[in-house]
């Protein structure tokens, strides 16, 4: 652990970081790689012969293999880069979305999603009448899957879900709710912005239908992320964007367009940053995805039993499943003032309505703290950190 933790340059500060749900910080290898391609690597990919242009091609290309076998994707045709898990979910609401479906198509979704997975598909109801649906969870955070199961109908056509939510951990039955809605002809996206990175990725063995995530939430840079998609509904998606690298041939006339995934990759792409990403993926290999699900796991449970301990303190979610995030509030103590405090003592929480407004009112709340780990967090820090909530509770509600 003291290895591991010697690689990510920034805990050198002495600071204490648990916002990694929001954002994960950076082993220096990965830093190293993109300051080695800018200063001596560096060139265009797929428009040139150079010597520079050809290696960095190559190195892009590689990424795409390497990412299709770190999620388990049947092919590297199925990988598209974009900017992050939003960009990913908007490409499907404006491309599958806007082809395939129509007034009075039914998608469902949890009542805890994040943001970028509630507004692309409200616009897409107001372009297209679609009808969004929201799926109750219950008090203790879990998808309720008799109304799940009840709410399926032939009009359904889409059921998109956060494989783990960021507001209150939980992580869904994927098995069952991807049989559930094949069974009446839907399809499923899985929002991994929380998983990738935490547990071990199989695409083909979960069998969704599309599949995002980001690389700055998996200790790569931010700007680049990953959408898998089944080849053939990639194949009867027209474009997201037009420009160049996209297309096959431009007249005056008409446009013809590249198969999948290029038809998708308009423009000079994050060329640094998806090389980067693929350092990344190299790096969280090396150390093992399932290694790294038993370290946070353990880290989730000691956290969560020590901070019940507390006065006043309640978390969000029991969900015998979770991810390592624990959202939770402080009776009579305003996030923001106990985010204020804490960062004076140099420790990194997250608060506010966590991008999930109708998650956080799903529970009578409009703001909450949050604490979420990575792999280079450990049993000492989480001490540190209830010490730290303890210590505040004396300062803002007296005792």
């Amino acid at each position: 652990m003291d290895e591991l933790r010697r690689q990510f340059p920034f805990l050198k500060s002495g600071a204490l970081y648990f916002d990694t749900a929001a954002t994960a910080q950076k082993p220096q290898r990965v830093i190293d790689r993109i300051d080695r391609f800018y200063s001596k690597q560096y060139g265009t990919v797929h428009r040139a012969l150079y010597t520079q242009a050809a290696e960095a091609t190559a190195a892009y290309t590689a990424v795409r293999q390497q990412a299709a076998q770190f999620l388990g994707a049947s092919s590297s045709d199925e990988i598209i880069f974009v900017k992050g898990t939003t960009e990913a979910i908007n490409l499907v609401a404006s491309s599958w979305g806007a082809t395939h479906l129509k007034v009075g198509d039914e998608i469902l979704l949890p009542e805890i999603e994040h943001h970028a997975n509630i507004v692309p598909w409200q616009l897409l109801a107001k372009k297209n009448g679609v009808i969004l649906r929201p799926i109750p969870v219950t008090d203790q955070g879990e998808l309720n899957l008799k109304a799940f199961h009840q709410m399926l109908s032939p009009c359904t056509k889409l059921v998109t879900l956060a494989h783990v939510s960021n507001v209150l951990g939980t992580e869904h039955p994927i098995a069952e709710i991807v049989a559930a809605a094949h069974a009446v002809g839907a399809k499923v996206l899985l929002d991994g912005a929380q998983s990738a990175g935490h547990q071990p990725i199989d695409l083909q063995k979960l069998d969704v239908d599309f599949f995002a995530c980001s690389g700055h939430k998996l200790y790569g840079p931010t700007g680049v992320g990953l959408l898998y998609g089944k080849k053939e509904l990639l194949e009867s998606m027209p474009p997201y964007q037009g420009g160049g690298d996209m297309i096959d041939r431009v007249s005056w006339e008409e446009t013809s367009f590249q198969p999948p995934p290029l038809r998708f990759e308009a423009g000079t792409p994050m060329i640094a940053e998806v090389i980067a990403l693929g350092e990344t993926l190299s790096f969280l290999t090396e150390v093992g995805l399932t290694q790294i699900q038993q370290h946070e796991q353990a880290l989730l449970a000691y956290a969560e039993k020590q901070m019940r301990d507390l006065p006043g303190l309640t978390i969000l979610g029991s969900a015998p499943k979770k991810g390592p995030i624990i959202s939770f509030t402080i009776e009579g103590v305003h996030p923001m003032d106990l985010a204020l405090l804490l960062d004076a003592r140099k420790i990194a929480l997250r608060t506010g309505h966590l991008c999930a407004q109708p998650a956080l009112r799903r529970f009578g709340l409009t703001t909450v703290s949050r604490a979420s780990f990575g792999i280079y967090n450990n049993v000492h820090e989480v001490d540190q950190l209830v010490e730290a909530l303890d210590s505040s509770l004396h300062i803002l509600v007296g005792g």
